[in-house]
């Protein structure tokens, strides 16, 4: 059984300088997501369509490349073991993400893509690197706002919601603006030639954010996407609407494993999950703690799951901040300090959390808890219950 948060109770995070709610509206942005056509799926309009296995399938507008390592990176993070933004180059999340996937399939954890585990990827090779969506229609009704860095004006916003469509779609298919540039030179995706390239730009803009970036992709457009899966929303799998939506908004589904042991490593900066037979089943890469705020080394538990958390802002319990500066309640949203989820720990003032910046996991230093990509994180969220334990160690 999934653990929520009640919207009455209180976390107190003093490590992290948190005081959270489970809150109750999903961030505005999902709101309008439509849904996939009537199936099984609850996933977005933009869900994967994956082929049988062993199944090959020509898409309509081929890619120009083959793009073998985000090919891999994919596979990984459908399969559990996160790379953390993927961008088809090999880095420190993805290393991460290999040795995963080699412990969980009892082969030599080098972190390299040798041939023993290109052979054990292999099964996946009919899954593309890429595939094209289109933008659904419904995100031109959106408004993208700029987050101010000043806390008291972030106080005053409703939410703290994506600043533009192509930072909304980044993070909708685990990669970076930058990313979904380079696969859709001009605004169009990568391969489209003649005719259908006009069919690529139909549709109403985005509103909000100004400037070049946000004009490349707009409400109706066909787009080029790394091909993200394991996006299924089962019928009824989840109770909270809010976080259902939070779930399409992120690619992420409704069908994960449930952990019975998390270990958290100081030095490897990974995140371990586990099942109940002790088969490793999710690596995450983290941020976990720094000097000033060092990870609290020890065996802990799971309290609870807060969705769409406000967060509140207090000088006094951050090293770097000026302690005469005032207290905020900052809004939800996945621009929050803490992202989408807070996964409340019995170590008093520490969780598990997202964050709205995924390419600085693993290279930047938290406040003392454990920071995860919001997609992770909500990955996470639906793996962990009452009775899940939780290792820190160095």
């Amino acid at each position: 059984m999934r653990l929520a948060l009640a919207a009455a109770s209180l976390i107190v995070l003093s490590a992290c300088g948190l005081n959270g709610t489970d809150g109750d509206g999903a961030d505005s942005e999902a709101t309008a997501a439509p849904t996939a056509p009537a199936d099984d799926n609850l996933a977005d309009s933009m869900a994967s369509r994956d082929p049988a296995p062993g199944e090959r399938v020509v898409p309509e507008i081929p890619d120009v490349e083959e793009r073998p390592l985000m090919q891999v990176q994919v596979v990984l993070d459908r399969q559990g073991f996160g790379p953390g933004v993927i961008d088809g180059a090999m880095g420190m999340s993805t290393e991460n993400a290999l040795r995963g996937f080699q412990e969980a399939n009892e082969l030599e954890a080098t972190g390299e893509l040798d041939e023993s585990t290109r052979q054990a990827l292999a099964q996946w090779d009919n899954i593309a690197a890429t595939r094209v969506v289109r933008i659904p229609e419904a995100w031109g009704k959106l408004t993208f706002a700029p987050v101010p860095d000043d806390p008291a004006e972030q106080a005053e916003m409703e939410r703290l919601g994506y600043e533009t469509l192509a930072e909304k779609l980044a993070e909708r298919f685990h990669t970076t603006v930058e990313v979904l540039e380079t696969l859709n030179p001009g605004g169009k995706p990568a391969g489209m030639t003649g005719a259908a390239e006009k069919s690529a730009t139909t549709g109403a803009a985005g509103r909000g954010g100004e400037g070049e970036r946000q004009a490349k992709f707009t409400a109706g457009q066909l787009v080029r996407v790394p091909n993200i899966g394991a996006d299924r929303i089962a019928p009824g799998a989840i109770e909270n609407p809010d976080w259902q939506r939070t779930l399409q908004m992120l690619g992420v589904g409704s069908e994960q494993p449930e952990v019975s042991r998390i270990v958290v490593s100081k030095s490897k900066g990974t995140l371990r999950a586990y099942d109940g037979e002790d088969n490793l089943v999710a690596l995450f890469t983290v941020t976990s703690g720094s000097e000033h705020d060092p990870l609290p080394l020890g065996e802990w538990g799971v309290n609870g799951v807060a969705f769409n958390p406000p967060f509140a802002y207090d000088p006094s319990l951050f090293w770097d901040v000026p302690d005469h500066e005032e207290e905020q309640q900052i809004p939800p949203g996945p621009n929050n300090p803490v992202g989408v989820v807070w996964i409340d720990l019995t170590k008093e003032h520490y969780g598990i959390h997202g964050t709205p910046e995924p390419q600085t996991i693993g290279r930047t230093q938290s406040h003392g808890c454990v920071r995860l990509t919001n997609w992770d994180a909500a990955r996470l969220a639906e793996m962990v219950t009452g009775s899940t334990k939780v290792l820190f160690e160095a």
